[in-house]
């Protein structure tokens, strides 16, 4: 399969990762070694929380999308990276046994001024569960090398 390089993209352009199953283990072993609040990480101060339940770490969720997202793209890609994320809202809990879905949409794109063989592109993340809850939502620029630039590498 030919890697997806910066042409590739285009204003518009939507793609869906997942789903993927988020298990009660899983939060409570994320929690424990990453975010260990009570409502991360037990279901009765969960229950006692602003949250009514025990629910996956906001943070948990982003690196469930970056998984999703390195999966089902950036693997296939020229991708070099990104120089940081513009906006992070976490808007639902994520519960246990929930299955998630990230749905991603190009807002636009352009040629790095003082990189001509790379480009980038702003994208918006949604990330939803199975009944349809927008859980996050995420702005960020991601790099990716030009068709010359991956051709040139591969050489």
């Amino acid at each position: 399969m030919a890697k997806r390089t910066f042409e590739d993209f285009h204003p518009g352009m939507e793609m869906i990762f997942g789903p993927r199953l988020v298990t009660r283990d899983e939060i409570v072993a994320f929690a424990a070694e990453f975010d260990p609040q009570p409502m991360h990480m037990d279901e009765d101060a969960g229950r006692r929380s602003m949250l009514r339940g025990l629910a996956g770490s906001g943070w948990h969720t982003c690196c469930l999308l970056m998984r999703m997202l390195a999966d089902g793209l950036l693997a296939q890609s020229s991708s070099m990276g990104a120089p940081g994320v513009e906006a992070i809202n976490w808007l639902a809990p994520l519960r246990p046994d929930s299955s998630i879905t990230v749905h991603m949409r190009v807002l636009e794109t352009r040629v790095s001024r003082s990189r001509p063989g790379m480009g980038l592109v702003r994208l918006h993340f949604d990330v939803l569960d199975d009944t349809d809850t927008l859980i996050m939502t995420l702005v960020c620029t991601l790099m990716f090398g030009t068709r010359v630039a991956a051709g040139s590498a591969a050489s």
